[in-house]
């Protein structure tokens, strides 16, 4: 079976919530992770899972098959900034293989190859964008 995107709804049992994702089907019940889910930490880009039907009709993930292969950072925006600023490090991600988006627009996450020739702290200090990082 040959990769496609997918929506899929899936129940988190722990937290007794729905939420849909864009995900690649790689199998019948294995996904990967397109982009990064919000609020779980361990559903970021390129992560791998499988899963199982419920009573519902949702998946329920069962188990994570592959962790990211990417670092992965979250930060605040700051209204201070015009987007342009953030612009300039997210393109130079993605021109370099890495993926960056921005919910609720003000929480951006960034998806940062482990070969990343960039600091990203230095490159933001460069740019003087001085932006707190969530962190678990």
């Amino acid at each position: 079976m040959g990769t496609k995107e997918v929506k899929i709804w899936i129940y988190d049992k722990r937290d007794r919530s729905t939420t849909t994702f864009y995900v690649e089907q790689l199998s019948e019940n294995k996904f990967r992770m397109t982009d990064n889910d919000l609020f779980n930490c361990r559903l970021t880009k390129g992560t791998e899972f499988e899963t199982r039907i419920n009573n519902n009709g949702h998946h329920e993930i069962i188990k994570i098959l592959k962790d990211s292969d990417f670092i992965t950072r979250r930060f605040f925006l700051s209204p201070q900034y015009k987007e342009s600023y953030y612009r300039v490090l997210g393109d130079e991600l993605t021109k370099r293989g890495g993926f960056w988006q921005v919910d609720f627009g003000g929480i951006a996450t960034v998806n940062i190859p482990k070969d990343f020739e960039f600091n990203v702290d230095q490159v933001m200090k460069e740019l003087d964008l001085n932006l707190t990082e969530i962190t678990d």
